[in-house]
């Protein structure tokens, strides 16, 4: 479950080790002979939150799909994580590493901590407090692909996938979900795949253009929640100028 989300940016350079090729075979096939959890240790954006997920659920292994699911899609498995405690020991270890550059990373964030990817993206990465002003459309870009986003089939075309789906959009003071459009996105490398023979109507994660993973029906609900209410925090605190 980690592979299968970590390998888009991974293989674009943008978070981990230089893994793309250990990544895209666990994800196809379920079996690596690389030390998978050395390199989820060295994606300074998840394995924090696996690792506080899985202590704080009292679960060993922060590689447990019910601690990936929790994280990249926000389902409800862990509802149980003390949401304050989580917070507080994340922005302390994260805040600590960060350095000047990413001095937000405080208490001043708390209202909008979730044990979440969508958090990451919109409340740690400087991406969101770029936005107002920009010309060039980068911030939105960046904070749209690495976002999980979810899309339902269309039609297969081997190499991608033709998918209705929902881009952010960003009308100079909040952040939303546009309306549905159709978009093409990657599915296969060499003819192999995460998800093999996609059918109408089912919906898939997406990350950076790379289909991830099949959704249910309650999996895509609980991403759509997650985002929905990650986007309404970081709106709140955009009004604040912040």
């Amino acid at each position: 479950m980690f592979a299968r989300y970590a390998y888009a940016p991974n293989e674009l350079g943008y978070c981990g080790p230089l893994d793309a090729a250990a990544l895209f075979e666990l994800g196809v096939t379920g079996r690596t002979t690389a030390d998978v959890t050395a390199i989820a240790r060295r994606f300074s954006g998840a394995w924090p939150y696996a690792a506080l997920l899985a202590e704080l659920a009292g679960i060993s292994d922060p590689l447990d799909e019910r601690v990936m699911r929790a994280y990249w899609i926000g389902t409800d498995e862990l509802d149980g994580v003390d949401r304050e405690a989580f917070a507080i020991k994340l922005l302390e270890y994260i805040g600590a590493r960060a350095g000047h550059y990413w001095s937000h990373l405080d208490h001043g964030l708390l209202a909008e901590v979730a044990c979440t990817h969508a958090f990451h993206v919109f409340g740690v990465y400087p991406w969101s407090r770029l936005l107002a002003g920009d010309t060039t459309g980068q911030p939105l870009h960046v904070l749209d692909s690495c976002r999980i986003q979810w899309g339902q089939v269309e039609r297969d075309e081997g190499t991608h996938v033709v998918v209705r789906s929902r881009r952010l959009s960003w009308d100079g003071t909040q952040l939303a979900l546009a309306a549905e459009r159709t978009e093409r996105v990657r599915r296969a490398v060499d003819g192999q795949a995460f998800v093999t023979d996609p059918v109408p109507g089912e919906f898939l994660a997406l990350h950076w253009n790379w289909a991830c993973d099949r959704l249910s029906p309650q999996q895509q609900a609980d991403l759509d929640r997650t985002t929905r209410w990650q986007l309404r925090v970081t709106n709140e605190r955009l009004a604040t100028g912040l």
